[in-house]
């Protein structure tokens, strides 16, 4: 399928009535059914937002939109066999007071306008068209605009994209790659920071119909940094917003957590950051505050890894610090354990701890008994000097039954996989091209305590990007991610994406007695 280049939506979208926009990701787990009663079922729906690529002129960015093939998709899919759709279309840009109109013939010129750029946002950027085969589009520059999708039908289960941007020069330089997030009420971003030498921004994207209303808290090392300007932060309907995290507070602090929550609606939360000779990339929201954590795939040529973790409950927090290496786990020597106190944010420099070899960050609780919720990230040098470039890896959850990764290249992406407790058998798919290709399935077994990396090879005849889909066969969980690397101007330009169960399945509980009505 051949690339499609993204329009530009202009300033007077924001007059234009929204179109009505509602979508539901079904909850899944045990929990949701009754033990002995129970079946599990295709999602019917599901959706995502991407944040505004970049804000360089420089940008160039590539949007990658796949749903992985399977038992229950490749049959007709979802519990209605409904064909369904899963597209992506532009936010509404949100403009400040002082751009709107007051005056008569201007008014009607904007209103104009407004008409014309609503329907550009009506239409998709990228639409899947088949379970298997991902669709890919292009945008250039600083102005291309947030996106929100949904899914439904059989193309729900497993959807997944990606936003891959490339910027060269300037204070935005880097790889800046992230997969569209599921909106949610609740963020921890573990990593964040108000220091000079760094710009944070937290973008908020609402996909609803609806106004949404966050909150945005710091914390520090000495506990939470006051802040008023975080309260209260009105998200559009269908519209994005993007707030530089320094001008939330007076004070300069070098890492930080920031906690993101809705009062109302849903959003999807992601930051992106941009270091003074570092580069830039995106930060995904932590996993849900746990007492164990796997940070997955710290790339083995690392010249700097820091750990940063958050106690958000009212007990202090005692972890140790284990590196799942490509053979056997072991603690960094002089960091074997962690002391997280409650309310504030620790962090550990940990150097180049996998000294040639990949490796993953495992976190467990120094007493078993005494397990306290934490949420963590890492932060990720590769290269030295003017050649530096970050990637930042939050802890994840398990890949369960099924996460998929898509915007592989033919050269750059290596897949780790991780298994904390257990050895465990995984299966690795690799979709066809979005322009050609024949997928191809491999088998893996991670041992206990260790970390596996896997340079997968292209499906033959590929053509455009392809996707990873990573499944459990058996034993136990696993931890995974990708990284993607595109070389520029002698820099080892890198990205990193964690790749979480897809919630492709929902349990549902069978009804213990047929109350249908039946015909006389």
């Amino acid at each position: 399928m051949k690339s499609t280049h993204l329009s530009l939506i202009a300033g007077a979208v924001a007059l234009a009535a929204i179109t009505g926009f509602a979508t539901l990701n079904a909850p899944g787990g045990p929990a949701a059914a009754e033990a002995g009663s129970a079946s599990s079922l295709p999602v019917e729906r599901s959706s995502l937002v991407c944040p505004a690529p970049s804000t360089s002129d420089l940008a160039e960015t590539q949007y990658t939109s796949y749903t992985p093939p399977g038992s229950e998709t490749a049959k007709g899919g979802g519990a209605k066999g409904e064909e369904g759709t899963a597209e992506l279309k532009p936010a509404l840009p949100v403009l400040d007071d002082d751009e709107v109109e007051t005056d008569p013939k201007k008014i009607k010129k904007a209103e104009e306008a407004a008409k014309k750029a609503k329907a550009q946002a009506d239409k998709p950027v990228l639409a899947v068209k088949e379970p298997g085969t991902p669709v890919l589009a292009e945008a250039d520059g600083s102005a291309a605009p947030a996106l929100v999708g949904t899914a439904t039908g059989r193309l729900a289960p497993g959807w997944a994209a990606q936003q891959t941007t490339t910027v060269t020069a300037g204070g935005a330089r880097g790889l800046l790659g992230v997969s569209c997030t599921a909106p949610d009420t609740d963020f921890w971003f573990p990593g964040v920071s108000t220091a000079r030498s760094r710009q944070d921004y937290v973008h908020l994207t609402n996909p609803d119909d609806s106004a949404a209303v966050a909150d945005i808290e710091l914390f520090g090392a000495k506990g939470a940094v006051t802040s008023e300007v975080g309260d209260g932060v009105t998200v559009p309907a269908r519209s994005s917003v993007a707030l530089l995290l320094s001008t939330l507070t007076d004070e300069a602090v070098n890492d930080l957590t920031a906690h993101v929550t809705t009062r109302s609606g849903r959003v999807g939360g992601v930051v992106l950051t941009a270091d003074d000779g570092s580069g830039a990339d995106w930060l995904t929201a932590a996993a849900d505050p746990s007492g164990t954590l796997v940070m997955p795939g710290i790339p083995a040529d690392a010249t700097s890894v820091q750990l940063v973790a958050f106690a958000p409950g009212e007990n202090d927090a005692d972890v140790k610090v284990q590196l799942m290496g490509k053979n056997t786990t072991f603690a960094p020597a002089g960091n074997d354990t962690l002391h997280i106190k409650s309310g504030m944010t620790a962090t550990i420099d940990l150097k180049d701890i996998t000294r040639g070899e990949p490796g993953s960050l495992r976190l467990t609780p120094v007493e078993k008994n005494r397990a306290t919720p934490i949420v963590a990230a890492l932060r990720v040098v590769r290269g030295t000097g003017a050649k530096q470039e970050i990637a930042y890896i939050p802890a994840t959850g398990p890949v369960g039954a099924r996460a998929s990764v898509t915007d592989n290249r033919a050269k750059g992406s290596t897949l780790s996989l991780a298994a904390p407790a257990a050895t465990a058998k995984v299966k690795v798919t690799t979709s066809a091209g979005s322009g050609g290709g024949e997928p191809a399935v491999e088998t893996y077994t991670v041992k206990a305590g260790t970390t596996t990396a896997i340079t997968p090879k292209p499906p033959a005849g590929l053509k455009g990007a392809y996707a990873l889909t990573v499944e459990t066969v058996s034993g136990g969980p696993v931890h995974a991610s990708r990284a993607l690397v595109l070389p520029e101007g002698g820099v080892q330009m890198f990205t990193i994406q964690t790749l979480p169960d897809d919630g492709g399945t929902v349990v549902v509980p069978s009804a213990r007695q047929d109350l249908s009505v039946l015909d006389d």
